[in-house]
């Protein structure tokens, strides 16, 4: 994010929705809307429901994020 430092947090993705958009639920029980980063779609990295995955929250908007990285189970 350009002014402000994005909010790194936890989640598990939830539902795959349209758009290339995930419904993720973060560590604090809230649900967000998230999109895959430019170098997730780069290098085809796919997310599937039940990941976990790292969301970076812009701190403007809490409610849309940015998935950053799925971690191996």
């Amino acid at each position: 994010m350009s002014k402000e430092e994005a909010i790194e947090v936890q989640g598990i993705v939830k539902k795959a929705l349209s758009n290339a958009q995930f419904s993720v639920e973060v560590q604090n029980g809230h649900v967000v809307i998230a999109y895959p980063a430019g170098k997730m779609r780069k290098h085809f990295i796919k997310i599937l429901p039940g990941d976990t995955v790292t969301v970076a929250l812009s701190p403007y908007d809490l409610t849309k994020g940015r998935i950053t990285f799925r971690h191996k189970i």
